[in-house]
């Protein structure tokens, strides 16, 4: 396993540095090299990595929701709290209607089989927007309006609502019956995952009061906590909670209550994250089949970019009301358009499952990411300086 991770960090580098060169995000070669170093490619990765990957995965998003908490202001989320709350839920499901009307239409799937589809790509990918939102923060673009502050406190909880959706999708794919219950798990999960944050939060900022000077340490503190909370999810498995909305509060509340150990912290943070972004997006591309992706057709390729569309029709529809300008609304439509780690997560399990639609929601769900990846990073890096006023 550890020549795996000597590799897989070697050609993160070369792929990252590649894409530098040629002004294109970094993340895009990372990928790249994923889908080369993987199984379905040249298989060069054969240390058991592969198994352990989803961990992996969920250690990268760990660091980056909690340098999000520790860079978000509770002041900035108030001015756009409706905005981000509507980003929350309303693009994935304009997205999933538009995944229902073509989906059918295009290839031979029922209505049911259809809202599968949708719900794969629905989900935004954090490790996309949220380090980007962070950079934008930290140069000071658009945040007066609170739009990197909106678009990243949105883009954290856009997953859970798709992934519940996707589980109740899936048991009635597979002949069972959908439960109001299943539904009344979301809010539940936020709630109690917020409540959780900030009791944790306050635990860990006198603990911190104790320690001083020593922020390593409390970085190591602050992982292994998130980790457990991450872990609260599988642990209490009939009680509802969002472990990854406990880590990102936790954050937000060392923010709110020490704004200089917030910034310390987020140093530390920012070190580990130029580990984990490799590891991210190597893995996300070894999760790629590519051959799937090839012999798709125009038809998949179609309803990606069609419910793409819908998708931020449905950004536009959170945004209206909200004071931005046209340049910062079309921003805003650009920047929620990447999908990645949820697809890589979630695209296989309908084929481990045996059901018919499973070889065509894992098609699907390989463009989402080959398509709405680089699309979203790409716009996002290129148009931020042009479409957001820097404060």
């Amino acid at each position: 396993m550890l020549t795996d991770l000597a590799i897989i960090l070697i050609l993160g580098l070369i792929g990252s540095y590649i894409f530098r060169l040629l002004k294109l995000p970094p993340l895009i070669g990372m990928m790249i090299m994923g889908i080369l170093a993987g199984p379905y490619a040249f298989n060069i990765l054969k240390g058991g990595i592969l198994d352990v990957s989803g961990d992996l995965r969920q250690f990268a998003l760990i660091i980056i929701l909690t340098r999000a908490g520790l860079t978000l202001d509770i002041k900035d989320l108030k001015n756009v709290g409706r905005s981000a709350l509507l980003l929350c839920f309303v693009p994935a499901c304009f997205e999933i209607c538009g995944a229902l009307i073509i989906a059918p239409r295009l290839l031979d799937v029922t209505p049911v089989e259809a809202g599968l589809i949708g719900t794969v790509i629905a989900a935004v990918s954090p490790a996309v927007v949220v380090p980007r939102m962070i950079k934008l923060i930290e140069e000071k673009y658009g945040v007066k309006k609170g739009i990197p502050q909106m678009i990243l406190a949105g883009a954290s909880v856009d997953d859970i609502f798709v992934i519940v959706l996707f589980t109740a999708l899936l048991t009635a794919a597979s002949g069972g019956s959908i439960s109001p219950s299943l539904f009344a798990k979301i809010p539940v999960s936020i709630i109690l995952g917020i409540i959780l944050g900030i009791a944790v939060g306050v635990v860990l900022d006198q603990l911190f009061k104790r320690i001083k000077g020593n922020t390593v340490i409390k970085v190591m503190i602050m992982l292994g906590t998130s980790f457990l909370l991450a872990a609260l999810e599988d642990i209490l498995d009939n009680i509802p909670i969002s472990g990854l909305i406990a880590v990102m509060t936790l954050g937000i509340i060392i923010n709110k209550v020490n704004i200089y150990e917030a910034k310390e912290l987020s140093k530390v943070y920012n070190g580990l994250w130029s580990f984990g972004e490799i590891v991210l997006f190597v893995l996300v591309g070894a999760a790629v089949d590519i051959s799937y992706a090839l012999g798709a057709g125009v038809a998949a390729i179609a309803i990606v970019i069609f419910a793409l569309i819908f998708r931020m029709c449905g950004v536009f529809t959170s945004v209206l009301g909200t004071g931005l300008s046209k340049k910062e609304k079309l921003f805003t439509m650009l920047a929620y358009t990447p999908k990645a780690t949820v697809q890589a997560a979630i695209g296989s399990l309908p084929l481990s499952m045996g059901l018919s639609c499973g070889n065509t929601v894992l098609t699907v769900a390989v463009l989402a990411i080959l398509i709405t990846a680089p699309f979203g990073a790409i716009c996002i890096d290129r148009s931020y300086k042009h479409l957001l006023c820097k404060n």
